[in-house]
């Protein structure tokens, strides 16, 4: 895994002038095999009950999944990774102006896919969203 050729600066850098970057998604820590990040809910990100859009849930987890999977190529500069599946139980809601954290880990790394598990919670630590992704690796 290239975890270790990864560091908040990049993961931010990299994910400049994107969704991520459009939603307020702040990465907060690294570790061997894991990548935590957090999102104020915002206009950017409700529906029109002002609660967290389910979409948005969905889009956090997904950025968190895709940069995990660039984290566990061995070589990013050969190969990069694409979405092919996301499912996300939407769990409870977050009224406009929580905060939610997501924690992603890889529960699988193959030479074609990679799986990546993602559990979006609340600022009282409880699941609002439990989402799991597959992403195929490719060249580039």
């Amino acid at each position: 895994m290239a975890f270790d050729k990864f560091n908040l600066s990049t993961i931010t850098d990299i994910s400049r002038n994107t969704m991520a970057e459009h939603m307020g998604i702040e990465y907060t820590e690294i570790g061997a095999d894991f990548l935590k990040a957090k999102m104020q809910v915002t206009s950017r990100t409700v529906q029109p009950m002002r609660l967290l859009h389910g979409g948005a849930s969905v889009a956090f987890a997904e950025t968190m999944g895709s940069i995990v999977g660039l984290m566990c190529l061995p070589d990013f500069k050969t190969h990069t990774v694409v979405g092919l599946e996301i499912n996300a139980n939407h769990i409870r809601g977050v009224k406009e102006g929580g905060w939610v954290f997501a924690n992603c880990s890889p529960i699988h790394i193959g030479r074609t896919t990679i799986i990546c598990e993602i559990k979006i919670t609340n600022e009282q630590e409880k699941l609002v969203c439990a989402s799991r992704i597959t992403l195929a690796v490719v060249p580039i």
